[in-house]
């Protein structure tokens, strides 16, 4: 199985437009892996997308996709949803009758009354199928959802307008989780994985320094998972290999930085990478 991180950003991507901090500076400069696009994530050997961050069609000509088939949505929140104008791009506006392309949206059942309530997102849907390019599927909770040889699953987080994905073939089983990871208990059924994709959370301190980065006391951490609490779900997880995504520029930590933060944990035993845009896992 072919996994890409389009973006390894969370809502706040850097380069952070207008910022002037070392971490956006040297983003600019270097590009990737030091930059990163909000969250998605596509699966090549099914053609299929997990959520259309704002810069979702910069995301896509850079890993040079030509065609989306399925898009898996993971919740309404903006960083994930408001680039789905990219699916206008399916429309032939040169040739009448059109011959568009298409592309089959898989929406979990808890997700959708977010849709319906938030952003415009399912009248913005309601238009995209009226012009024959997109159709809508929606996933009930534990239902399988067959593409190929290959079987989709959207789980329930703590969160209850939020899920998770299983993918699988008949060789390997992977785990992708986008976001909103607060409160989560890792369910014995999850089983073994090859693969887990999963949100890095909020550095209340500094992984290196231990410098305090935000007050313990900050309303944000009331509805986010910190990294401490990540790092307990990675030890519940019994995956060949941990990817730690979603990762925000108010944390200030460079590719560097994390490639250090990989080190200090693999020598307490504690296996785990951080996710770059276009990184590539082969499974």
């Amino acid at each position: 199985m072919k996994v890409e991180i389009l973006g390894s950003g969370g809502a706040i991507t850097i380069p952070r437009p207008l910022c002037n901090c070392n971490v956006c500076n040297e983003a600019r400069i270097k590009g990737t892996p030091y930059s990163r696009m909000g969250p998605s994530v596509f699966i090549h050997d099914i053609s299929l997308l997990i959520d259309t961050p704002e810069d979702i069609v910069h995301q896509l000509n850079r890993s040079n996709i030509t065609k989306v088939k399925y898009c898996a949505y993971s919740h309404w929140h903006p960083d994930h949803t408001m680039g789905r104008r990219v699916f206008e791009m399916n429309y032939d506006w040169r040739n009448f009758p059109p011959n568009n392309m298409h592309t089959q949206l898989l929406i979990p059942e808890g997700v959708k009354p977010g849709f319906e309530e938030q952003l415009g997102t399912m009248k913005h849907f309601d238009y995209f199928e009226y012009l024959g390019i997109i159709n809508r599927t929606i996933l009930k909770d534990d239902s399988k959802f067959e593409i190929d040889n290959f079987i989709i699953q959207a789980i329930r987080l703590k969160e209850d307008y939020v899920y998770g994905y299983i993918v699988s073939n008949l060789t390997t089983r992977i785990l992708i989780i986008m976001d909103e990871l607060v409160g989560w208990k890792v369910p014995e059924s999850l089983g073994k994985l090859d693969l887990a994709i999963i949100p890095a959370g909020v550095f209340v301190n500094h992984p290196i320094t231990g410098q305090q980065n935000i007050s313990e006391n900050h309303p944000t951490l009331k509805s986010e998972c910190t990294f401490r609490e990540t790092i307990d779900i990675v030890g519940n997880i019994n995956a060949e290999k941990i990817v730690l995504s979603h990762i925000e520029e108010p944390d200030r930590l460079s590719y560097d930085d994390l490639l250090m933060v990989e080190k200090i944990y693999k020598k307490k035993g504690i296996n785990l990478e951080f996710a770059y845009d276009k990184m590539i896992l082969e499974v």
